[in-house]
């Protein structure tokens, strides 16, 4: 393919086309660099365990390392293999994952290792191709983890690994757009090196991770920048480019703290949507009277209503703003007017599988 066809190259300040900076020797610096200076004491890589590449993987998803180390630890602590975690319930993995975010994340790897457990024996595909067929693990993260699980040759382009061909090539365009994200691929498998693919996965990820940050990036540190087109050019903060994104829209929602005996009451979400599957507060449009709605939905009549200070939490398309009511309940019947509807003592509704925002 023609250069501009398969690598779209920005012009320098001056209008000129700038130069292509060079493939070869790439691939040795981020594995030269890896070696020396890259992250070696993750709990993930402590040894090539499938599973545990892929629970780290998939929990790596849109989420920081230091956030996703705790849970990774208590999830590889009550799931120590494929057959333990598909032996549990959807509910248990859930609680697990509870605050973590993103909970298809959760509810897919439920469904990938029942599948693996059923279809492969237990055992995991050792190619990207067959571990891309399980739920929840798209090209890149299936390339992953046969790179660092089975030290196959696969190329992977995560947000991170985007941002490092961006700045180094000086791609123009959106990065997320389809014809630009497949020309990023062809050159991501280019790059690939026939030796130490694992380890200059690794070192890609770090990279992206720790130097070529995307505020403030650590030019200095980055054995990439002698041939970096952005960094030689002066325009790192130029790349990736992206369209400029329209506000976020805002939804408002009540929700109802109900007391009674010591107890709160807890509503099961449906199953997709935000925080499907997880126990949540009960809920109802914002401008409807919260004494009426608890009587009518819940049979609750209130001794005591007090308006909560409002939570605000944000998602990838919009923003939420929670309206809490706490409200004491004098008289209940039927205690469960709805379904999927439970009652527990305070201290074990906060242990359950509820939204982060939800458990302030």
């Amino acid at each position: 393919m023609s250069r501009s066809r398969t690598l779209p190259i920005e012009a320098s300040e001056q209008g000129r086309p700038s130069p292509r900076p060079p493939l070869g020797g790439f691939a040795q610096r981020v594995i030269d660099w890896q070696g020396r200076h890259g992250r070696h004491d993750l709990p993930w890589q402590r040894s090539r365990n499938p599973y545990a590449v892929w629970i780290s993987e998939i929990m790596l998803q849109q989420t920081q390392v230091a956030t996703v180390i705790p849970y990774y630890q208590r999830f590889l602590q009550r799931f120590p293999d494929v057959g333990a975690l598909a032996s549990a319930s959807v509910d248990q993995v859930m609680q697990l994952w509870s605050g973590l975010g993103y909970y298809s994340r959760a509810r897919n790897l439920h469904r990938a290792a029942n599948e693996v457990a059923k279809e492969h024996a237990g055992v995991f595909p050792h190619d990207a191709t067959s571990l891309g067929k399980l739920p929840g693990v798209g090209r890149s993260t299936a390339a992953a983890i046969a790179a660092l699980a089975f030290g196959s040759r696969c190329a992977i382009l995560d947000g991170n690994v985007k941002r490092v061909l961006c700045r180094y090539f000086a791609v123009a365009g959106d990065p997320s757009s389809s014809a630009v994200e497949r020309d990023l691929w062809a050159l991501a498998e280019r790059l690939v090196p026939q030796a130490q693919a694992d380890v200059y996965t690794q070192g890609m990820m770090d990279i992206g991770a720790t130097v070529c940050l995307r505020q403030r990036p650590k030019c200095s540190l980055c054995p990439l920048a002698a041939d970096c087109a952005a960094h030689r050019s002066g325009r790192v903060d130029r790349f990736p480019q992206r369209r400029q994104r329209a506000a976020l829209p805002e939804r408002e929602v009540a929700m109802f703290v109900l007391h009674h005996r010591a107890e709160v009451m807890l509503q099961k979400r449906p199953p997709h949507g935000i925080w499907g599957g997880l126990w949540s507060l009960p809920e109802a449009d914002p401008e409807h009277d919260p004494v009426l709605v608890c009587e009518s939905r819940f049979g609750a009549r209130a001794a005591e209503v007090r308006a909560l200070p409002v939570v605000k939490h944000g998602f990838t398309h919009f923003r939420l703003r929670i309206r809490p009511w706490r409200i004491d309940v004098r008289t209940l019947a039927p205690r469960a007017a709805e379904s999927g509807i439970m009652w527990l003592p305070l201290g074990e509704a906060r242990d359950a599988a509820l939204p982060a925002p939800v458990r302030r």
